[in-house]
């Protein structure tokens, strides 16, 4: 018999890639998603256009069926309606469940909190909850660098204290994180927590630094540079983050005593001032910029131990940020028509 995998988020960023992924092995995948508007819906529909899940055939609690892959249902759904969310893991008969849905974005927990509350706490619970009620055993779910604050001591690794959040949004994901410990506890739910360091890629996030960055490249606009330039990131592309949730979700069915945290990063951290060079050579553009202090709930560096992902997991990061930049600015170029 199939796993049959929940896949939350799936017009997402990563869930997107995942379900792109999953659908080429012997697993039975149901998506969904509440397809909300933090950024352009258009591109997440054209993401699931990309799945065979056409915008037309959507409406709210109706499964469509992939017309490019048997083995994919969609779902536009909410997590933050525990009743619907319990129905489907109910009626589908659901193995495991790969959490990736969030109100992503660290500046934007400043303007917007009751967001992050709604889906990343309320959303978080109800995925547990579903999975206690309908006894669902295994849980993958997205935690994030940004559990690890201003941590001075580098590279951070699952090891370290988490205790000293600075933003709202870091706060939700290390509230994740004990949750699934304590329903672990409880009630035996194996689960494993993915801290995942600035993930990046083609047809990623609009609201994300490369992203703004080669927009601004293309249409001649002004970026802000934070920090001055002076800040470091673990730039972590897309295909290496696929590759390590695969073989986390390979760990997950082996095993029935599960409850554990992973790093998922590049462990190469870029400066940002080099970051955006490298933008400029890619796009063949000079950025203009304006350089701004340091933006509240922002860290000054990220940096991933992944010792532990590489022997447990055998996780193996290899691609550069330059053939990383290089594959997102030809996708860019490609999905906008852009010519040069």
């Amino acid at each position: 018999m199939k796993i049959k995998i929940l896949i939350t988020g799936t017009a997402g960023f990563v869930g997107f890639h995942l379900a792109k992924k999953l659908i080429n092995t012997n697993y039975s995948i149901i998506g969904i998603d509440n397809i909300n508007n933090y950024y352009d819906v258009e591109l997440k529909y054209s993401r699931l256009e990309e799945l065979g899940i056409k915008k037309s055939s959507l409406k709210n609690n109706k499964i469509v069926k992939s017309n490019k892959f048997q083995n994919l249902h969609f779902l536009k759904l909410d997590i933050a309606n525990l009743h619907k969310l319990n129905d489907l893991i109910a009626s589908q008969n659901i193995n495991l469940i790969i959490h990736l849905a969030a109100q992503a974005g660290v500046r934007y927990s400043i303007e917007n909190p009751q967001a992050y509350i709604d889906s990343n706490i309320i959303g978080f619970l109800n995925i547990l909850e579903s999975s206690r009620i309908n006894k669902v055993k295994k849980l993958i779910y997205a935690s994030s660098s940004s559990v690890y604050g201003n941590n001075s001591k580098v590279p951070f690794s699952t090891k370290d204290r988490v205790d000293s959040p600075v933003s709202l949004y870091a706060v939700t994901k290390k509230s994740n994180e004990l949750m699934a410990y304590t329903y672990n506890n409880l009630y035996g739910i194996n689960s494993v927590g993915v801290r995942f360091f600035t993930v990046y890629g083609p047809w990623g996030r609009p609201d994300m630094a490369y992203f703004k960055f080669t927009k601004s490249a293309f249409d001649g606009n002004e970026i802000k540079v934070y920090n001055h330039g002076d800040l470091s990131r673990d730039f972590t592309y897309i295909d290496d983050v696929i590759d390590g949730l695969n073989k986390i979700l390979e760990r997950m069915i082996e095993r029935n005593d599960i409850c554990e945290i992973f790093n998922i990063g590049n462990n190469k951290p870029t400066q940002l001032k080099s970051f955006i060079e490298i933008i400029e050579a890619k796009t063949r553009k000079n950025i203009k910029k304006r350089n701004i202090q340091m933006q509240k709930g922002d860290v000054y560096s990220t940096h991933a131990e992944i010792d532990e992902s590489i022997s447990k997991l055998n996780y193996n990061p290899i691609t550069s940020i330059e053939v990383g930049l290089q594959n997102f600015v030809d996708w860019y170029k490609k999905y906008y028509n852009i010519e040069n």
